[in-house]
């Protein structure tokens, strides 16, 4: 855990040595492409500051847009840290649906000229950060025009180059939250990425393989059939068919090749019981997984945050489960027979924030541990 621990440390104080002049030019609205329209008088109210926003001055003046630079493959932008919750830094409920967001969901505002008038609500767009990329839906704008007024809690309004995201955003990205703002890239998620089905099969094969050489089944367990439930489509028990069962797991290394799954840990879904590690049900929009038996190491993973990467793309999520691979076709187990070996059992949120298609059921993906 200490290698991985020091792996984070790096990735934070990265962001203390990024250079002056590339924070500088994101920072830096493009006035060659995209001038101020105007300047608003700044008026001063009551500010909720949840996450240190920079709150209206009486009598400042700011300068208001009604553009944006334009969207590339790889559009520079300045990536803000906003909350979607109800009596938080977001001000009213976000404009494309009337709601309020969850700080578990994996969402962002845009500034006006990127939100297109709304053109842009729904879709998903790929932000990268330090190497990192992970996917956000998008709900609302970060109004670069008006502001200094309650439905904006009392905030200027937006830079013409803002994505103003969730913590879970940040969390995804394993950002401090404490910086802030930081230089990222940006790019609108046109094509479904479906570089799985290029995957080769042999690639795919030897993934869901269990590593016999290190983890060899210590039983099979006899099959039950009962009430299973099917909303992600899972491997439900047959009466009489044998199921392998693993005490252990394949070696853990910087890149330990393993299948993703999906999984809900809601009350009422798939994932059966509690939790193992909290005794707790978790929303379909929190970035958690389930690991097998032997990776689980008797809840000494619980609350750890692992890194998954998925066709190029890494995000982090926490260990709150098992993904039990010795027993199962019971009551407690959803009728599921135990996990293979090297399972990644993950939630539907982190299918979401690797731009997976959730339909594809299981993939071949590399994982590592993040965090202490």
């Amino acid at each position: 855990m200490a290698t991985s621990s020091a792996t984070v440390t790096t990735v934070i104080f990265l962001l203390v040595t990024l250079s002056a002049s590339y924070i500088t030019s994101a920072l830096r609205p493009t006035l060659g492409a995209c001038q101020a329209s105007g300047y608003l008088p700044g008026k001063a109210g009551h500010c909720e500051r949840s996450n240190d926003p920079d709150c209206c001055e009486d009598g400042k003046r700011y300068p208001q847009y009604h553009c944006s630079p334009p969207v590339t493959s790889s559009t520079k932008a300045v990536l803000t840290l906003n909350s979607f919750e109800k009596g938080k830094d977001g001000g009213g409920p976000s404009e494309c649906d009337n709601a309020y967001h969850s700080d578990e969901e994996m969402v962002v505002a845009l500034s006006t000229g990127w939100f297109k008038n709304m053109a842009r609500c729904g879709h998903r767009i790929k932000i990268t950060a330090n190497g990192n990329s992970v996917y956000a839906k998008v709900v609302d704008e970060c109004d670069s025009v008006y502001g200094c007024d309650d439905e904006h809690n009392y905030e200027p309004p937006c830079q013409n180059n803002i994505v103003d995201a969730s913590p879970a955003v940040w969390n995804a990205l394993g950002l401090d939250q404490n910086v802030g703002e930081l230089a990222i890239t940006w790019s609108d998620v046109t094509v479904a990425i479906f570089l799985l089905v290029t995957l080769s099969a042999s690639y795919i094969t030897s993934a869901l393989r269990p590593s016999f050489g290190t983890c060899q089944a210590s039983g099979y367990l006899p099959g039950k059939a009962g009430h299973c439930e099917r909303s992600n489509d899972p491997d439900c028990c047959e009466d009489g068919k044998r199921y392998p069962q693993y005490h252990c797991s394949p070696p853990v290394t910087s890149s330990t090749k393993a299948v993703l799954t999906l999984n809900s840990f809601e009350k009422g879904k798939d994932g059966g019981d509690p939790s193992e590690c909290d005794n707790a049900y978790h929303s379909d929009e929190e970035m958690v997984v389930a690991l097998s038996t032997g990776w689980f190491k008797n809840m000494a993973r619980c609350g750890h945050r692992i890194r998954i990467t998925a066709n190029g793309n890494s995000v982090y999520a926490k260990v709150v489960d098992e993904c039990d691979s010795v027993y199962g076709c019971d009551d407690e187990h959803n009728y599921e027979p135990p996990c293979q070996n090297n399972i990644v059992d993950a939630s539907p949120a982190v299918w979401n924030a690797l731009g997976l298609d959730q339909n594809v059921g299981e993939l071949a993906i590399t994982w590592s541990d993040g965090d202490n």
